[in-house]
C-alpha cells in the first residue's frame, strides 16, 4: 500500500523591525540601522485526509507567552488547521526582536510603553505572514519524495559553559571570547552536525528544512538588525537554487561560537560560508526516505517556576525608576511567564515523524544540547532534528544539575531545575507513544 498524499506549499515574509524598535526585547540597543533584513520563512504540509501542518522559522530572538500563542492560532486559522499542529519557533539571532505582548502589557501598566516591543508593528509582521501562507498554500505540489542527510560543521559551534575539578562553573564562553586559555579547551558536548530534510517532486526539489545547534551569532549588541551567518547562508542556497530553505536553531541554550570566535574580528561571513558548506555537504550525504507517511505528535508542557522570584520583588524592579531597560523587561517576561503557569496553558512539545527515518522534534525555551541528544539517543536508528526557541516563556531550560554547578543560563533561567524530569518524560512520550 502506497503512502497517503502529501503536498506542501513554502511561504516567506519580510519581519524586519522599524528603526528605533526595541531589540532582543530592550535587552540590547534598539534598531539603528538593518544590515540584512529578517524574513519568516515556512512550510505548510497538507496531507492527505489529515489537517494541515504549519512549520515556521523567524530571524528573530524569541517569541513567548501571549505572543507565541497568538502567532500559532493566527496561522491555524489562515492554514485551516489546529494550533496544535503549529510550530513556530526565533532563530535566535540577538540584533532582533523578541515580541510578547503579556510582557508588554505589564509594563504599560506600569507606565512603560514600547520597552519590549512595538505593538502595530507586530501585528503587521503577523499579519505579513498570515499573508504569505494564505496566498501560498493554493498552490502546494504533491510530493512524492523526501530525502535527508547530515554533514559537520567544522569550527563553529562549543559548549559556553566549562566545568572545573569540583563541578562549578569555571568559565564562561560567550559569543565571543577573548580569553585564549577558555578559547583553548575542548569543544565540549555539542552535537556537530548540520541535518537537512528535503522534499521533492520527482527529481526536482521543492523545498529544503536545515537543523544546527549553536548560537547563531557573530557579534551583537550594535543596534544592526540582522539575520546572521544562519540567514546569510541560507539565502545564499535559496539564491543559488530558486528553491525555499528554512533554518531552524536546534538546542543551543549552552551552545555558542566562542572557541571560534576571539573577538579581534568579523566572523559572520566566515561562519556563514562554514554553514552553508555543511549545508551542501548534507544535501550530496542525503538518502531517500523509503516511505514517509506523516504521524503528527503533541505532548503539553507546563515547566515549574523558581521559588526565589517572588512577585512583588519583581514589581518592585518594574516599578523602580532607576531601572535600565534590560532589567524592567527581564522582570515583566518572568511575570508574564509565572501568569501563564498559574493560569495552566500548556506550552507544546511536538514531534513530526515522517516514516521511521525522519523525526523533527520541536522544543520550547533555550533548551540546552543534552535534550537533543536525549531525543536522538531514543531513536539512534533515524535522523533527529531538534528545533528548539518555540515559546520562550520558560527562558532556558536547563538540568537539574545545573543550578548546583552555577553559570549563567541557571541563573537567567525562568523556570526551575524540575523542568528536566517533564522535558524527558514529554520528549521521551511523544517518540516513544504508548509506552
Amino acid at each position: 500500500m502506497s503512502d497517503p498524499a502529501l503536498q506542501l506549499a513554502a511561504f516567506r515574509a519580510d519581519i524586519t523591525p522599524p528603526i528605533g524598535h526595541p531589540l532582543c526585547a530592550g535587552w540590547y540597543p534598539s534598531a539603528t540601522g538593518v544590515a540584512n533584513p529578517l524574513s519568516a520563512n515556512g512550510i505548510v504540509l497538507l496531507p492527505e485526509g489529515e489537517l494541515p501542518i504549519v512549520l515556521c522559522a523567524l530571524d528573530w530572538a524569541e517569541l513567548s507567552n501571549g505572543e507565541y500563542d497568538l502567532w500559532r492560532e493566527r496561522l491555524a486559522a489562515t492554514a485551516g488547521t489546529s494550533p496544535d499542529r503549529v510550530a513556530v519557533h526565533c532563530t535566535h539571532c540577538h540584533d532582533a526582536p523578541w515580541p510578547d505582548r503579556d510582557a508588554q502589557d505589564i509594563l504599560d501598566q506600569e507606565g512603560y510603553p514600547n520597552v519590549i516591543m512595538w505593538r502595530p508593528w507586530a501585528d503587521a509582521a503577523l499579519e505579513n505572514v498570515c499573508s504569505a501562507l494564505r496566498h501560498a498554500t493554493p498552490n502546494a505540489e504533491l510530493i512524492n519524495g523526501v530525502r535527508a542527510g547530515r554533514a559537520p560543521v567544522h569550527q563553529i559551534a562549543s559548549n559556553r559553559r566549562l566545568l572545573g575539578s569540583d563541578g562549578k562553573v569555571k568559565g564562561v564562553r560567550w559569543t565571543r571570547c577573548r580569553d585564549a586559555v577558555l578559547r583553548a579547551e575542548p569543544d565540549g558536548l555539542i552535537d556537530s552536525h548540520l541535518k537537512t530534510i528535503s522534499f521533492y517532486k520527482d527529481d526536482r526539489k521543492v523545498a529544503a528544512l536545515h537543523y544546527y545547534a549553536v548560537h547563531p551569532t557573530s557579534h551583537d549588541g550594535t543596534g544592526s538588525v540582522t539575520c546572521e551567518f544562519v540567514g546569510l547562508a541560507r539565502d545564499r542556497l535559496m539564491a543559488e537554487e530558486g528553491v525555499p530553505h528554512i533554518y531552524f536553531t536546534e538546542c543551543a541554550g549552552n551552545i555558542t561560537t566562542g572557541k571560534y570566535n576571539d573577538g579581534a574580528g568579523d566572523y559572520r561571513e566566515l561562519f556563514s560560508n562554514r554553514i552553508y558548506d555543511a549545508m551542501i555537504q548534507a544535501g550530496k550525504n542525503a538518502v531517500t526516505c523509503p516511505s514517509f507517511p506523516v504521524e503528527w505528535r503533541v505532548a503539553p508542557l507546563l515547566l515549574p517556576l523558581r521559588s526565589d522570584q517572588k512577585k512583588p520583588d519583581l514589581l518592585a524592579l518594574i516599578r523602580d525608576p532607576l531601572a535600565i531597560s534590560k532589567t524592567r523587561s527581564r522582570a515583566a517576561l518572568i511575570l508574564a511567564y509565572q501568569r501563564r503557569y498559574e493560569a495552566g496553558r500548556p506550552i507544546p512539545l511536538s514531534a513530526l515523524c515522517l516514516g521511521s527515518g525522519i523525526i523533527i522534534l520541536h522544543t520550547p525555551g533555550e533548551a540546552f544540547i543534552e535534550y537533543q541528544l536525549f531525543a536522538q539517543k531514543l531513536a539512534p536508528d533515524a535522523i533527529v532534528a531538534v528545533p528548539s526557541y518555540g515559546d520562550c516563556g520558560p527562558g532556558y531550560i536547563t538540568l537539574e544539575r545545573s543550578f548546583e554547578e552555577g553559570g549563567y543560563e541557571p541563573r537567567d533561567s525562568f523556570c526551575s531545575g524540575d523542568s528536566e524530569t517533564l522535558m524527558r518524560r514529554a520528549i521521551e512520550s511523544v517518540l516513544h507513544p504508548g509506552q
